[in-house]
């Protein structure tokens, strides 16, 4: 009974990460929308952290490998111009990586943005096993975002948690993190900053 209640309380703290699932988008859309970055291969986590308490809302992570996507585990983020399939967002423009951490940045939370360079070898690693883990359940974002992170040579250290702050500690102590922190001082309502984006993006790509 004990460990029921303990997972009710963490699903109720995550309950940022668990939202309505987008219908999956056709090959022809997601190749349309392919963002192939300039920069080196890199690995950037984010975590969205509640400003009064501490805790963590919601993790994902952006991939620069042969095209650049964001794994957002049963995450809110939507954008008429950035189709998604299984969790996996694509896409990911300067300009949408700004929206989508601007969506989640709030007077209520604030974005924690932890990149690490990597080999091509474990950007495509880290890439195929985004785009094949399929859809997660709500509040199993840090779990499926460590589930990928501990198949990549140089990550197994991770340890498993439930919680995205604790994910983002390990995360923060592996060589080569260079950790900053977004602030926004917005609407509190998610849902009002992902709209705002959404605008933002569609006229910009008109």
């Amino acid at each position: 009974m004990r460990n029921l209640l303990c997972l009710g309380a963490v699903m109720l703290a995550l309950a940022g990460c668990a939202a309505p699932q987008q219908p999956n988008a056709d090959a022809e859309t997601l190749a349309k929308a392919a963002y192939r970055h300039s920069g080196p291969p890199a690995l950037t986590l984010y975590t969205m952290i509640n400003n009064r308490t501490g805790r963590g809302g919601h993790t994902s992570l952006m991939i620069n490998a042969s095209e650049r996507v964001i794994f957002d585990p049963a995450g809110s983020f939507y954008a008429s111009v950035v189709p998604e399939r299984n969790d996996v967002l694509y896409g990911i423009t300067p300009a949408v990586e700004k929206a989508y951490r601007g969506a989640h940045a709030r007077s209520t939370f604030h974005v924690v943005v932890q990149r690490v360079e990597v080999t091509p070898e474990q950007s495509r690693k880290a890439y195929q096993l985004a785009v094949t883990n399929g859809r997660v359940p709500g509040a199993y974002c840090a779990q499926a975002t460590i589930g990928i992170l501990q198949q990549i040579p140089g990550f197994e250290s991770i340890d498993r948690t439930f919680y995205p702050e604790k994910l983002a500690e390990q995360f923060g102590q592996l060589p080569g993190v260079r950790t900053e922190r977004y602030y926004e001082n917005d609407s509190g309502d998610l849902q009002a900053g992902i709209s705002g984006a959404n605008v933002a993006l569609t006229s910009s790509a008109d």
